[in-house]
């Protein structure tokens, strides 16, 4: 075996690691966020308190995501990634330092002026068509929530930093510690507080977010600093990196302020539909696409910054295989279990029904683009650790633009009655299917891009294993749906396990028939183990 074969297999052994402890981490943040949802809806129901909570959350994640997000990490990590490579040790903890410095002044400068401003871009910018009462509780809760952008700030460089190390499990675990802090909140400081013991449950996680990632830091990098030396070397680059990744994150923010200020004007409880279906959906999102994207983010960034084309055109060709795999199958699978996977995790106390099906609608809506949406996770990746963000800002900036445009068409469509599935729609569904078409278009332009920059991505492959897994997930769904209409509605719990069991098994058989080597290779590791256990 030849030295280059050999560190691509080291590689690929490295990133199936990295993606399981991160995947792990996922079910586990997954499990902690579904009882935090189910906390919530529980106690508040899809009213106007919930409404307020969701759309104040909103500028707080949006100015994360722009100030210390995926636009940091993204531009971060493969700069860090190359100085140490250059076993320049020293300036790249001086970049870290740097980096932090300037992002935490740049994160209270940004949480002051939007905290003396909260009043008008509620009003004007979020939810332009509520009323006062609703007006001023969003302006109220969004002033606290938005001192987490600070510590946010300082904890998504922190991630970067360990990811860029390799150190995954702390980063990956932070995610649960946010659920954490909102669960709190919601057992311990709602029943003193109302709806603000939300707010202060999401400072809490924020908190929390950082605290256990602070130990693994301290292990892996020196002492870091105030550094604000401005040519501190990759700091302009790093600059120059992130302002299109900015531009681009910007997009995606705004898809989500348009959904706000859109649902605004719709049916009470419509942005409560609409954000617990994106959250339900980003849930399995988390597992099969992200988890994936961000344990192999760091290989990319170093096989890009040695030149490894083949190298990285292997791995990366590799990850859309496996995403493909596991998303194919579960986008058909949400489509029959919606229903009760929304009811067993949500229905109880003041959350209805009618709270369900609206929910659930808007969940199998998101479905149907849930591999375009893992497929985005990792092409935006794989250009971001070649050193390039202004290609996916582009494609994101057009997304945002298709979104808009058919986010007001099909709200508009559906509510004169162009959709009759459900009576208890009112437009939000229109929402959920203009991100999803818009999204499908921007993975169709980011693999078109990528395949021109770096040549074929084994499309052959790809294409052959998107059609056994077709060939698998098609009869799976059928049978799910058959159990599903004969247990129906009466037990979610049985409405949710029985269908996806045998959805399940007859997908796993279906897929070795059909020669799925993804199936085969975890059927040969299972025989192998339990050999070795004889």
């Amino acid at each position: 075996m030849s030295s280059s074969t050999s560190s691509t297999s080291g590689m690929s052994r490295q990133v199936r690691l990295a993606s399981l402890i991160i995947a792990s981490s996922f079910v586990l943040s997954a499990v902690l966020g579904m009882i935090r949802q189910a906390l919530i809806g529980s106690i508040f129901g899809a009213g106007m308190l919930l409404d307020s909570f969701y759309a104040a959350y909103r500028l707080p994640e949006m100015l994360f995501t722009l100030v210390a997000g995926g636009a940091l990490g993204s531009a971060f990590i493969p700069v860090f990634s190359r100085l140490r490579s250059s076993h320049d040790e020293a300036s790249a903890w001086r970049l870290a330092s740097a980096v932090l410095t300037y992002v935490s002044l740049a994160a209270v400068v940004v949480t002051i002026l939007c905290t003396l401003f909260a009043s008008q871009i509620v009003t004007l910018i979020l939810l332009p068509s509520a009323g006062v009462e609703q007006q001023a509780l969003t302006t109220d809760l969004m002033r606290i929530m938005l001192w987490t952008v600070v510590i946010f700030s300082v904890s998504g460089l922190v991630m970067g930093i360990l990811n860029a190390n390799q150190r995954f499990l702390a980063a990956a675990l932070a995610p649960s510690m946010n659920n954490l802090g909102l669960i709190l909140g919601a057992l311990l400081l709602v029943p003193l507080m109302g709806v603000f013991g939300l707010a202060v449950g999401a400072l809490l996680g924020a908190i929390l977010h950082f605290a256990i990632q602070f130990p693994s830091l301290r292990q892996a990098a020196p002492p870091l600093g105030v550094n604000l030396k401005v040519r501190t070397p990759g700091l302009g680059e790093v600059l120059r990196l992130m302002i299109p990744r900015m531009i681009g994150a910007a997009a995606v923010q705004i898809n989500f302020v348009v959904n706000t200020a859109i649902a605004s004007g719709l049916e009470v409880g419509s942005l409560t539909a609409i954000t617990v279906a994106f959250s339900l959906m980003f849930v399995i999102l988390g597992v099969i696409g992200q988890s994936v994207g961000t344990a192999i983010f760091p290989t990319l960034a170093h096989l890009g910054a040695e030149g490894k084309i083949d190298s990285y055109r292997d791995t990366l060709a590799a990850a859309l295989q496996n995403v493909l795999f596991t998303s194919i199958p579960a986008a058909l699978g949400l489509l029959v279990v919606a229903p009760p996977f929304v009811a067993l995790i949500y229905e109880r106390g003041n959350w209805t029904t009618a709270n369900t099906t609206s929910a659930a609608w808007a969940l199998q809506l998101f479905a149907l683009g849930l591999p375009a949406f893992a497929l985005q996770e990792i092409l935006a990746r794989a250009f971001y650790a070649l050193r390039d963000t202004l290609t996916p800002v582009l494609i994101a900036v057009g997304g945002m633009l298709i979104n808009v445009v058919l986010s007001l068409l099909l709200v508009h469509w559906i509510r004169k009655g162009g959709v009759g599935v459900i009576s208890s729609d009112g437009g939000f569904g229109g929402l959920a299917l203009a991100n999803v078409l818009a999204t499908i278009l921007e993975s169709i332009a980011l693999w078109w891009l990528l395949r021109r920059r770096i040549g074929s991505l084994h499309d052959g492959r790809i294409l052959q294993g998107v059609l056994r897994t077709s060939g698998a997930a098609l009869p799976m769904f059928g049978a799910a749906a058959l159990v599903f209409g004969a247990v129906g509605m009466g037990s979610p719990l049985l409405a949710l396990i029985l269908p996806t069991a045998a959805g399940g098994a007859v997908f796993v058989v279906t897929a070795l028939l059909v020669g799925s080597p993804e199936v085969r290779a975890i059927w040969g590791r299972l025989r192998e183990r339990l050999g070795r256990g004889a």
